[in-house]
């Protein structure tokens, strides 16, 4: 679809950046992601990352001068709750000022309180989110937070992309606990959701003010032929992919999180599966250009939904920052249609504002609009960092 610059955005719209604290803090040397590294299951040890921890005033001056409304960033459960039943005041009080901070530079606080990393203690004594006791003690962990920090919250993500982490944690084996067992998978999805449903209560009781959902990363799928079994086989794929843990708490969440980066072709002839790709433009981890599909999973959470829809994350791995404005480009223009087309669209967060630690590959994609010197920490807007800015600014394409 061509590019039309006249398209504006709500006046209340949120451009956001989006990071979160395992891939850019530094030193989170508690949780079962650290140990992962520590058993070699990663390209690279996440180290200092990019040393945000003490730098995140920095990082949030790069989000003001963007012209950023919003910042998205994770509390590390870790460093909150050391040891069971231990919670860090100095932990609490880091976080507190990093919120406040924020709040100085009138940007709404984006939080997120689990983004994939488990305190040790928990994984060693429990084992994980495929055991009950993770439900009672996430619960206890989101108390903690609401009542320290919920004053200065504006919008709590409970849980990033718990789909994509299971698959991979309890089917796959790749992401900890490392498991390839389907009825620990299904324990662990069962308990999300009661956490989430314990959570989502007990943020209302005491801060009812609060926006509260999750945010997942979704797929748009496209079949590849005709007949009935095969577009049946697509919608359970949707269904399994995209709206699962949406459906189990469609009463219970303010919003809808979207994380889009790339759509996928399903046929019945080989090869099966295939990343779609706009004129073949690809990310440097090959994940295709498709910004066709943000617009029709933006449509269907809208209509199944009927909550407001936010895009948590989109971006792409462009260490050369080739294509990067693009993708950005690309994926508005669909949203601004979305939005023309009575979508309640209210916001998109870019992943992400510094090359960071990308879990299992390590440092080498950088999806960062700004670039992280490895050893100084230098912080260096890219060309696309303030093309980015261009686009907030005139609040269009």
């Amino acid at each position: 679809m061509k590019i039309n610059k006249d398209k504006k955005f709500p006046t209340d719209f949120l451009w956001g950046v989006a990071y979160s604290a395992h891939q850019v803090e530094g030193n989170n040397n508690n949780n079962d992601w650290w140990a992962w590294e520590m058993k070699g299951k990663t390209k690279e040890q996440s180290g200092t990352a990019c040393d945000s921890w003490n730098r995140y005033k920095e990082d949030h001056q790069l989000a003001y001068d963007l012209g950023c409304n919003a910042f998205r960033f994770s509390l590390e459960w870790s460093r909150i709750e050391p040891r069971e039943g231990e919670f860090s005041q100095e932990a609490l009080e880091h976080y507190q000022q990093v919120l406040l901070d924020l709040k100085s530079r009138r940007m709404r606080r984006v939080v997120t309180l689990w983004h994939w990393t488990l305190p040790l203690w928990l994984v060693e004594k429990y084992g994980g989110w495929y055991r009950k006791e993770t439900v009672r003690l996430f619960a206890r962990y989101c108390e903690k937070v609401i009542d320290y920090l919920g004053e200065e919250i504006d919008l709590l993500i409970v849980f990033n992309e718990p789909r994509l982490i299971l698959n991979r944690g309890y089917l796959l084996g790749q992401f900890p606990p490392g498991k390839k067992n389907p009825w620990h998978f299904f324990q662990a999805r069962n308990n999300l959701v009661k956490a989430y449903l314990k959570c989502f209560d007990l943020i209302k009781k005491k801060r009812p003010e609060i926006l509260v959902g999750i945010t997942q990363f979704c797929n748009d799928f496209d079949f590849v032929g005709s007949g009935k079994i095969l577009k049946l086989f697509v919608e359970q794929i949707e269904s399994f992919y995209n709206w699962y843990f949406f459906d189990q708490i469609k009463n219970w969440q303010d919003f809808v999180g979207i994380n889009y980066y790339n759509g996928y072709e399903i046929s019945l002839f080989p090869p099966f599966v295939r990343n779609r790709a706009q004129n073949d433009v690809r990310s440097d981890m090959r994940w295709g250009f498709s910004p066709e599909g943000i617009y029709e999973l933006v449509m269907d959470a809208w209509k199944k939904y009927q909550k407001p829809v936010y895009i948590f994350e989109n971006g792409a791995a462009d260490e050369k920052d080739e294509i990067r404005e693009v993708y950005i480009r690309g994926h508005l223009n669909w949203l601004a249609k979305a939005v023309e087309n009575g979508a309640k669209l209210k916001g998109y967060f870019y992943w992400s504002l510094l090359d960071n630690f990308e879990w299992l590959e390590g440092y080498w994609p950088k999806f960062g609009l700004v670039a992280v010197d490895r050893q100084t920490f230098k912080r260096q807007p890219r060309s696309s960092y303030y093309k980015y800015q261009e686009i907030i600014k005139k609040n269009r394409l």
